[in-house]
């Protein structure tokens, strides 16, 4: 598997912005993103200035229907 970077939520927004999601609405510390004709919603934690889990990036990025790879390039 690949590394994974050490991203915040607000990095991980904007490198999915990128491919065409957008902030739909903010439900306390996560920012639920939506993408036309996608049929998953991203619920992106954004807590300040922390990491997010390794965990968490791996399962938005596959839900987002990219690679680690791809997901890199953005940032």
């Amino acid at each position: 598997m690949p590394r994974l970077p050490a991203v915040t939520g607000q990095e991980a927004i904007r490198a999915f912005e990128q491919v065409g999601f957008e902030v739909d609405r903010v439900s306390g510390s996560h920012h639920v993103m939506k993408k036309a004709e996608h049929p998953y919603r991203l619920s992106v934690p954004v807590h300040g200035r922390t990491d997010m889990k390794s965990g968490t990036l791996r399962r938005l990025i596959k839900d987002a229907g990219l690679t680690v790879e791809e997901f890199c390039d953005l940032l």
